[in-house]
């Protein structure tokens, strides 16, 4: 009796410890880096602090780099790269005022969550980014000057896997950047501040490592 009871548990034991390695291998059998590159549609949200101005901000396509690391199987941060240019122009009452471009560097820096439907993987994630204005043309008015600018960042998006390395993405993010300019007109120096947040849709491949 005490064998038959000794075996019954060796085997209980063996059976847990067999499940509990076959979950440790499938928590464990993912990519700890990917790699995606994406066409991205950059759509500004314009809006200002001066009533009566609207300040208008050109839609953009442009390709886009990010970086991917698994901390585990859900959870990963990614680095997000890509730089823009708008056409900025100021519509009032008074009339149109063309305001030139600007280039927008806004690297991005989101935390994810990561799910797992079959060959589907929905993510969400949230994050900061910090926006540099460089290659200004002030159009025009005698000077522009866009202030750097942190702010946060919102993403959601799916991948789609093609094979054991290859995947489709689609990814929607919204970035809330405001930024304090300065427009020197000739007759004096006008602050405003300017809401861009721009919505950013892409769609692009990926590669796991």
């Amino acid at each position: 009796m005490k064998n038959l009871i000794f075996s019954a548990l060796m085997l209980f034991v063996f059976i847990f410890n067999t499940q509990a390695q076959e979950r440790l291998t499938s928590n464990n059998n993912y990519s700890k880096w990917q790699a995606r590159f994406r066409v991205i549609s950059v759509i500004p949200m314009a809006g200002d602090d001066l009533e009566g101005v609207d300040v208008g901000i050109s839609t953009t396509f442009v390709p886009e780099l990010d970086f991917t690391y698994f901390f585990t199987k859900n959870l990963a941060v990614e680095l997000i790269l890509a730089t823009t240019k708008h056409d900025v122009e100021v519509k009032s009452v008074a009339g149109n005022l063309n305001l030139g471009h600007a280039w927008l560097l806004p690297p991005t820096l989101n935390f994810q969550y990561h799910f797992y439907t079959g060959d589907f993987k929905p993510y969400i994630g949230a994050g900061i980014n910090y926006t540099i204005f460089y290659g200004v043309d002030e159009g025009d008015v005698v000077g522009m000057d866009y202030e750097n600018t942190f702010g946060f960042s919102f993403q959601g998006g799916i991948d789609y896997n093609l094979n054991e390395k290859w995947f489709l993405n689609l990814d929607v993010k919204q970035l809330l950047i405001t930024s304090d300019v300065r427009v020197d007109t000739g007759l004096g120096v006008l602050p405003v501040e300017v809401n861009i947040d721009p919505l950013v849709v892409g769609l692009g491949i990926g590669r796991k490592f």
